[in-house]
């Protein structure tokens, strides 16, 4: 059933949004709650909501009506809506590494397009940690892995890192996701169970070699950081080993997909001060802003590290940047 809201508002970035000639799903019908009435209708149905239930503010049932064969509502994010969102995600990423960090959260998947900060967010928060272990000469607890990696490389490598509070960030690693022995090696170090003990049940030299066990207790946590939307994964095969991993990791979704986010994106950590270091002239920096933005549909990649390419280029070649940018980070 669609349902017209008549008079009814709904939070939006902390302010108050007018909903009338608004139509939604409904999902329950009015209801009084400690903080008033409220109708509840599906969020995903309509862009610029978020993607669950929400509760539209309103007085009673006379404040919207079935909205018969009336499509569901179109809002666009504005945007300084979609800014503050993926401000927010990214806070969220933040506050999530410390829980993952403390042994609260297990293990998590951050998924997003490359070059929009993924591994600086978590990478941050992890630093500040680490700090303060060389300041007390305590061995590192947590280590970031790229690139390929085998079954029997991951099982050694958290071995090393299966002390509490350790963490293992798998950054880019997208291999162990494809392998199905690595898979089966991850879903026992992340169990939900209360011991989660891992068996390597093979005769092998590497472990004999480096003095590694044939079982071991796994009491770290891991982060995989990645390109890969889990969701969108077509294969079946793989997608039911993501789908048991997935269900033992908080999975957090950045949510930059268009060319529209992945701008706003960049806009973003350019104001709060991401080119500051190159020490060029507010207008040069707009200057290289606004360059990515007219040729955004040419560009190699549309992410971070191209604006921090053309940033180098303008730093080494003040008067003729952009030319060398066309030949270096757009197609032809």
């Amino acid at each position: 059933m669609q349902i017209e809201i008549k008079d009814g508002s709904y939070k939006i970035r902390g302010k108050d949004v007018d909903l009338k000639g608004m139509v939604f799903p409904l999902v329950e019908e009015f209801k009084v709650g400690a903080k008033g009435g409220y109708v509840t209708v599906d969020g995903r149905a309509v862009a610029g909501f978020p993607d669950r239930a929400i509760k539209i503010m309103c007085s009673g049932k006379d404040a919207y009506v079935n909205a018969g064969d009336k499509k569901t509502s179109q809002r666009e994010e504005t945007d300084e809506e979609t800014i503050e969102r993926m401000r927010e995600r990214f806070e969220m990423l933040e506050d999530m590494t410390r829980a993952t960090k403390k042994g609260a959260v297990r293990a998590m998947i951050v998924s997003g397009p490359p070059g929009v900060g993924k591994s600086h967010g978590v990478e941050k928060v992890l630093g500040k940690h680490q700090l303060l272990d060389t300041i007390g000469e305590r061995a590192p607890k947590y280590e970031v892995v790229k690139g390929a990696m085998s079954a029997i490389g991951l099982y050694c490598k958290l071995f090393k890192m299966a002390d509490k509070d350790n963490v293992v960030v798998f950054d880019d690693c997208d291999s162990i996701f494809s392998d199905e022995l690595s898979l089966n090696i991850l879903k026992a170090a992340l169990d939900s169970k209360k011991t989660r003990r891992i068996h390597w049940n093979t005769d092998s030299f590497k472990l004999r070699n480096e003095g590694v066990p044939d079982s071991f207790e796994f009491k770290g946590s891991a982060i995989f950081i990645t390109n890969i939307k889990f969701d969108n994964v077509k294969s079946a095969k793989m997608r039911d080993h993501l789908t048991a991993l997935e269900s033992r990791c908080h999975y957090v979704d950045l949510t930059i997909d268009t060319d529209r986010e992945k701008l706003l994106r960049i806009k973003q950590i350019t104001n709060d001060g991401m080119l500051d270091e190159y020490k060029l002239t507010d207008e040069t920096v707009q200057e290289i802003v606004d360059f990515v933005d007219i040729n955004k549909k040419r560009l190699r990649e549309l992410s971070l590290r191209t604006v921090l390419k053309v940033a180098d280029l303008a730093k080494a070649f003040p008067t003729k940047w952009e030319a060398m940018a066309e030949n270096t980070v757009m197609k032809r």
